[in-house]
C-alpha cells in the first residue's frame, strides 16, 4: 500500500499531477521535490497567483492541499528516503549533442534521478516513470537501481501522462484513461496494483489500463505522434485550400462528421507547439532509425517538416501581403504561449513566426496574458538568430493589448486566448496604420466582422 509519495520534478507534469493526487488521496503524503530553489519557492508562495505554472483550477487545488498532505521542497534525499513510491517527472529534452543529436531523448536527468534513488533508498521502493521516455528506458533504470544501490528491492512502473496544457487539472480529475505498465512478475503485478489502488480513489476502474512496461512507454510516444499527425495533415490541406478556393473549415467539418475520423485535432492553424509533440515524434523517428526502419522514420519525420513549413509559410504570407516588405514596419503579435490557458512557450509557433519577421527587420510588438517579458526574450535569444541587443532593439513587450496594437501595420493572432475575441476591434482598427491587416493564425476571430470594420484579413486555409 502506498502511503508516502515522492515526485522528483516540480514542472508542468509533476506539480499538477501530485496536487490532484494529494487532493483525491488525503491519507497519502505527497512530497514534490526539485533542485531548482526558485521554482520551489514559487510553489510555496503565499500568493497563489505566483505559482510557477499557470493552469485553470491549479491554484485552488494547491491552496486546498498545500501544508496538509502536499509539500514542496528541495530536500530530495529525505523525500526519497521516506517514500513508498517515487515518481520521476524530470525533463527529457531532445539531445543537442552526440549520437542521436536533434532526435533522440536526452536521458541524463533520468539517469541522475535513478542514481540518486539508488544511493539514498534503504527500504523497498516502487519507482514510477512519469516523464515521456523512449521504449525500454525502464530497463536502464532497473539496471542502475539494481547495480548501484544498497541491495534494496525496486519495482519499476511506467505511468505516462496524457495531459493537455490548459486543461491539465480537468484531464487529471476526469482522465480518458490511466495507463500503468509493470513487469509481468508476481512482484511487478503487486506494484502495479498498488498504483492502481491510488488512482481508484477517483478514477473508474474500467479507465485504469495495465500493460507491460514496454507497451506503456511506447503508447505515450504514439499518442502524441498520432495527434500531431492530424494537425500536420489538416495544415497540409489548408495550403491546398488556399490555392484552389476551398475553405479548410468546411473541409474539416465535412470529414470530422465521419465517425471513423472524428472532429478533434482537425482545426487548421499556424502549427502545433508545446513540449511534447515535436520531441516525441523526433524520439519515435530516432527509435525507428535505430532499428533500421528508414521508411517508418521518414514517414513520421515528415509530420515535423510540414509543421515547420506551416509556420514559415504563415510568416512569409505576412511579408507578401504587406507589399513584399516588412522592414521598418510595426507588427503586433497577440499571444506568445503555444496554446491558451498556459504560460508554457516551449516550441510555440509565435517564437518562429516572430523570428522570421525579425529576420526581415520588422519591429515586433508582443502581448500575452500570462507569459512574462523575460521569457519572451529568452525564447528569441535561444534561437541565436540575432544578438541579444538586436532582439531588444526590434522587440517591444506590452502589458496592454491595445498599446501593443497601436500604430502597427498588422496584427498576427498566434495563440487562441479567449479574451482576444472580446476586444474592441473597432478601437484597435482606429489606432492602426492603414491599410490595417489581421493575420489569424488560430481561426479565432470573426472574419466577416473584421472585414466590416475595414480590416484586410488573412485566415489560414481559405481561398
Amino acid at each position: 500500500m502506498i502511503k508516502n509519495i515522492c515526485c522528483i520534478g516540480a514542472g508542468y507534469v509533476g506539480g499538477p499531477t501530485m496536487a490532484v493526487i494529494a487532493l483525491k488521496c488525503p491519507d497519502i503524503k505527497v512530497n514534490v521535490v526539485d533542485l531548482n530553489e526558485a521554482r520551489i519557492d514559487a510553489w510555496n508562495d503565499e500568493n497563489l497567483d505566483n505559482l510557477p505554472i499557470y493552469e485553470p483550477g491549479l491554484a485552488e487545488v494547491v491552496g486546498q492541499c498545500r501544508g496538509e498532505n502536499l509539500f514542496f521542497s528541495t530536500d530530495v534525499n529525505n523525500a526519497i528516503a521516506e517514500a513508498d513510491a517515487v515518481f520521476i517527472s524530470v525533463n527529457t529534452p531532445t539531445k543537442t549533442y552526440g549520437v542521436g543529436k536533434g532526435q533522440a531523448a536526452d536521458l541524463k536527468y533520468i539517469e541522475l534521478c535513478a542514481r540518486q534513488i539508488a544511493s539514498v533508498a534503504k527500504t523497498p521502493k516502487i519507482v514510477i516513470e512519469k516523464s515521456t521516455l523512449p521504449v525500454r528506458t525502464a530497463e536502464a533504470i532497473s539496471n542502475i537501481l539494481k547495480n548501484t544501490g544498497n541491495g534494496v528491492e525496486f519495482q519499476i512502473l511506467s505511468n505516462p501522462e496524457f495531459l493537455a496544457e490548459g486543461t491539465a487539472v480537468q484531464d487529471l480529475l476526469n482522465p480518458d484513461r490511466v495507463l500503468i505498465g509493470g513487469e509481468e512478475t508476481e512482484e511487478g503485478k503487486k506494484a502495479a496494483q498498488a498504483l492502481v489502488d491510488v488512482y481508484k480513489n477517483w478514477v473508474e476502474p474500467e479507465k485504469i489500463l495495465t500493460t507491460n512496461v514496454w507497451s506503456s512507454e511506447l503508447s505515450k510516444l504514439t499518442a502524441n505522434a498520432f495527434l500531431a499527425q492530424r494537425v500536420s495533415s489538416i495544415n497540409a490541406l489548408s495550403e491546398l485550400c488556399e490555392v484552389t478556393g476551398a475553405d479548410v473549415n468546411e473541409v474539416s467539418k465535412a470529414i470530422g462528421t465521419d465517425s471513423r475520423i472524428g472532429s478533434k485535432f482537425l482545426k487548421s492553424s499556424v502549427g502545433f507547439g508545446g513540449s511534447c509533440f515535436q520531441k516525441d515524434i523526433l524520439n519515435l523517428v530516432y527509435i525507428a532509425k535505430s532499428y533500421g526502419l528508414s521508411q517508418v522514420a521518414d514517414y513520421w519525420e515528415q509530420v515535423i517538416i510540414l509543421n515547420d513549413h506551416q509556420k514559415k509559410r504563415f510568416a512569409m504570407n505576412i511579408v507578401k501581403t504587406l507589399f513584399n516588405t516588412v522592414s521598418g514596419k510595426d507588427i503586433a503579435i497577440l499571444g506568445w504561449a503555444f496554446k491558451k490557458d498556459t504560460n508554457d512557450t516551449r516550441e510555440s509557433a509565435a517564437i518562429y513566426v516572430a523570428d522570421e519577421l525579425l529576420n526581415e527587420r520588422a519591429c515586433v510588438k508582443i502581448y500575452d496574458p500570462k507569459v512574462k517579458e523575460h521569457q519572451m526574450f529568452s525564447d528569441l535569444d535561444y534561437l541565436k538568430t540575432r544578438t541579444t541587443e538586436e532582439n531588444r532593439s526590434l522587440v517591444t513587450v506590452s502589458l496592454d493589448p491595445y498599446e501593443a496594437c497601436k500604430d502597427v501595420h498588422a496584427i498576427a493572432v498566434l495563440t487562441e486566448w479567449d479574451e482576444f475575441k472580446d476586444y474592441d476591434w473597432q478601437k484597435i482598427y482606429d489606432n492602426m496604420k492603414k491599410p490595417a491587416f489581421v493575420f489569424d493564425g488560430r481561426a479565432l476571430l470573426d472574419q466577416e466582422q473584421l472585414a466590416e470594420i475595414g480590416f484586410v484579413t488573412y485566415k489560414i486555409g481559405k481561398g
